[in-house]
């Protein structure tokens, strides 16, 4: 269950780095995040680490933070390099939103891509033979396209919220997968900077954030011409990525890169935010990327029923939008129950200083897989 956490304070662990924990005792966090964010804290090289409000249990450790060291820990970036979040503008009115049928034109992101992508990756200087025909497609787990509307701005926002938009959450699909599993026997000891090693993984590693980007951009494109739509991106950002800066090798894992506009996104029944961040220096240009897990992914099937009437449900939202997911498991395993609370998150960021709200977006229309769908 979760525990009481800090006021935003500082804690200097007596065995290792000092954690910054930008959550208040209002937050959710599981024991067993707080314990990996300590054993981290532990690691050769560690210098500082920044956690946030959405902070869970990761597998090889806490989702939710950023931790600064002298050399790279490609575990703590994960297997979903260059994962993160899109938003885009579309053409079209919320007014001239006709649900049902943009249900059933927005399905098509279930279905395999007409074409060949290569020539999208050799314009970027991609690789063209590496998971090329994953393109375009959302993945599975916790990720999604979403059909949103505004529904408050913040004097200064000028986002027209008059219009829809695409929130986009996806990573590098298998490439991510394929870059960490190629790594020799002691990677995960940490790879020091000017090695062949370190040099292989931070070349497979921008790959894979470009590629994830890319792949974002393909997935808005298509809800766009499912909906009749011309796109705009807004801002993309990437939350688990490695960056070089001074003073070291900073990892960010479920945590969102400093933009001029970062989505949080909530669950599918909740509203997604928009937030300025505000430049703490703590938070080393980083901050919570959505409401974070609450419960495991196992643990759901004995918390949400799974009958056809509960399925039913779960697949309306209480803003009057759809849900589009045909895979029981994956609806019950990321039924809203399974998260945190994002306005609860916020507030955090807020108190804190982290970040302002510049926007509140609610959702329409949340795909995430269909029977014929990629996962």
């Amino acid at each position: 269950m979760g525990n009481p956490a800090m006021d935003g304070g500082r804690s200097a662990s007596q065995t290792g780095a000092t954690i910054t924990q930008f959550y208040t005792s209002e937050a959710w966090i599981e024991g067993r995040a707080e314990d990996q964010l300590h054993h981290v804290s532990t690691w050769a090289g560690v210098k500082r680490i920044a956690a946030f409000p959405d902070l869970h249990p990761g597998k090889y450790g806490p989702v939710g933070c950023a931790v600064l060291a002298d050399r790279i820990y490609p575990q703590l970036i994960g297997n979903d390099i260059g994962c993160g979040m899109s938003l885009f503008q579309l053409d079209l009115p919320a007014r001239k939103l006709k649900l049902e049928k943009a249900v059933r034109r927005i399905r098509s992101l279930g279905d395999p891509m007409d074409g060949s992508q290569f020539a999208r990756l050799e314009q970027l200087g991609l690789p063209v033979d590496r998971s090329a025909n994953a393109l375009g497609t959302i993945g599975g787990g916790n990720h999604f396209c979403e059909v949103q509307t505004i529904a408050e701005v913040q004097e200064g926002c000028d986002l027209d919220h008059s219009l829809t938009y695409l929130l986009v959450h996806s990573g590098s699909r298998g490439l991510g997968e394929a870059t960490l599993n190629a790594l020799p026997q002691g990677a995960f000891d940490g790879l020091m900077p000017g090695g062949v090693d370190a040099a292989y993984y931070i070349a497979a590693h921008d790959i894979a954030v470009q590629w994830a980007r890319l792949n974002r951009q393909i997935i808005a494109e298509r809800a766009a011409d499912a909906l009749r739509a011309d796109v705009r991106l807004i801002s993309d950002v990437p939350h688990n990525i490695l960056s070089d800066i001074q003073g070291g090798w900073l990892h960010r894992k479920g945590a969102a890169m400093a933009a001029d506009i970062v989505p949080v996104a909530g669950s599918r029944a909740t509203s997604s935010y928009l937030v300025a961040p505000l430049g703490l220096p703590g938070a080393m240009a980083s901050l919570a990327h959505g409401a974070g897990r609450r419960y495991d992914r196992s643990s759901m099937h004995g918390r949400v029923r799974g009958k056809r009437s509960d399925i039913a449900a779960m697949e309306r939202t209480p803003f009057g939008g759809r849900v589009i997911c045909e895979d029981k498991d994956m609806l019950i395993e990321e039924a809203p129950q399974a998260y945190k609370s994002a306005e609860t998150v916020l507030s955090d960021l807020e108190s804190l200083g982290v970040a302002r709200r510049i926007a509140t977006l609610n959702p329409l229309i949340t795909f995430k897989k269909t029977r014929r769908g990629d996962m």
